[in-house]
């Protein structure tokens, strides 16, 4: 790393390594950076590992990022960029005996290395330098790893190194053979990366952050981790929203009143005068879709403002599908078991015969008609949907009657904006009345809430 051209290298795969992690929402600062570059100059490249852990306690703040951090990482600094050319008589068996020995071992100093070697062997596709690659998935499918289970285990019984019985003894192997996989697929991936451009892969093949999953895409665990988040998030969010309303209190500048004071100081205004707000605590009112589509959005939605309900003078919820009901009472009882929120609302309304698809045009009218008095000059109204109508009528006139009563009414969207207007989506028609803001995941929320929320 002595010469220029190899110290440029180095630093431009750590400055990669540094606009990958700022892509996938890790924030990493001018000094951080620096830090790391330091590090990087005294842990070198010889051992990876060491660099690994110096360049994450110098870039991160918190273990929780190293689910982003460990594979963009093995992108930038892979172990070895490349394999011998032409290397077409790897010795299968051969390296099965040796990985069989590795893994029973638990060595995975070895398994990683060996993970290299089987890359180099059977992992490389293409006849030609602009096509060729590596496959992690052609790679086991030729070295089959997962048929090594039994002869590990007899290995282990033979040596006498196992306190485990039969089933966790299996366990356990499988578990180092998963860490075998996951090593071939980081090696290829890093090869891939070299030749296909570092920046691209890290941005696709890095899984994202929770707060930037899609609610629409995530799935059950995605969903379960991000209810987890909902009291930590609210509590930041709550401190926002008291440093907005501090600001607020202070009001505007009365510009009549400051001027004439101006006049004792020659006209210079020296003690802006302001007008001071009377404290009003908002109301808030949630009118929630609560069907198969959009259910995940909305669960996590209502939790979130729930633990935030300190913040208002009153909080009401309401969900609909086809049919609407107040579920205020509900969700606060609910609170201590967030999972299933929007499947609990649907059992327990009082509301019998929802559908299974929304009908929105129906539910706003209903709301309108049942609930006339949760809306007035004081209220906040935000309704939670993707807008798609299943072809039936959007009812604007019940939007209409709604923003009319409403202090504000704000529309949170899942779906991206280049697709409202598609297919069934009334979404252009409701956001000619009122606000309609994209709201995908965690990260859009938790900045939507803090701008838009009353003070």
């Amino acid at each position: 790393m002595n010469s220029p051209a190899a110290q440029t290298g180095v630093a431009e795969r750590l400055t990669g390594l540094v606009g990958a992690l700022r892509s996938h929402g890790v924030r990493i600062g001018t000094g951080e950076t620096v830090d790391a570059a330091q590090a990087l100059e005294a842990l070198g490249l010889t051992d990876r590992e060491r660099l690994r852990e110096g360049l994450a306690a110098t870039l991160l703040h918190g273990e929780a990022q190293r689910r982003v951090f460990d594979p963009v990482f093995d992108v930038y600094f892979p172990r070895r960029v490349g394999g011998p050319e032409g290397r077409t008589d790897a010795d299968r068996d051969a390296l099965r005996n040796r990985l069989v020995a590795a893994l029973a071992a638990n060595d995975e100093a070895m398994t990683a290395q060996l993970a290299v070697e089987a890359v180099d062997g059977f992992g490389g596709y293409g006849s030609s330098p602009g096509s060729d690659g590596w496959s992690s998935y052609q790679t086991l499918e030729r070295l089959r790893p997962q048929t090594l289970l039994a002869r590990v285990r007899d290995t282990v019984r033979a040596q006498n190194a196992s306190g485990f019985t039969d089933r966790l003894l299996e366990d356990e192997i499988r578990r180092r053979i998963e860490v075998f996989r996951r090593q071939v697929a980081t090696e290829a991936r890093g090869r891939v990366a070299e030749r296909r451009g570092k920046d691209e892969i890290a941005r696709r093949a890095v899984a994202p952050t929770p707060d930037r999953v899609d609610f629409l895409l995530a799935g059950q665990t995605q969903l379960a981790e991000l209810r987890r988040t909902v009291h930590p998030l609210a509590r930041k969010l709550a401190t926002r929203l008291a440093a907005r309303r501090r600001r607020a209190a202070h009001g505007t500048i009365d510009l009549r009143r400051t001027l004439r004071g101006s006049l004792s100081t020659g006209g210079v205004p020296m003690h802006p005068v302001l007008r001071r707000r009377r404290p009003v605590r908002p109301e808030l009112v949630l009118l929630c879709d609560v069907s198969g589509s959009v259910a995940g959005f909305s669960d996590f939605t209502m939790l979130l403002v729930q633990a935030l309900h300190d913040q208002f003078s009153k909080v009401r919820v309401f969900a609909f599908v086809n049919r609407v009901d107040e579920v205020t009472g509900l969700l606060v009882h609910g609170g201590t078991d967030p999972q299933g929120l929007a499947a609990r609302i649907r059992s327990e309304a009082t509301v019998t015969d929802w559908h299974d698809s929304s009908d929105y045009g129906a539910a706003l009218g209903e709301f309108t008609e049942r609930y006339p008095d949760a809306v007035g000059s004081r209220t906040s109204v935000f309704v939670l949907g993707d807008a798609r109508t299943n072809m039936s009528d959007p009812n604007l006139a019940a939007v209409r009657w709604i923003s009319e009563r409403a202090r504000r009414v704000h529309w949170l969207n899942p779906e991206p904006r280049t697709q409202w207007g598609t297919g069934d989506s009334a979404a252009p028609d409701y956001a000619g009345l009122l606000k309609m803001y994209e709201c995908r995941n965690v990260r859009q929320l938790s900045a939507l809430i803090t701008r838009l929320l009353p003070v």
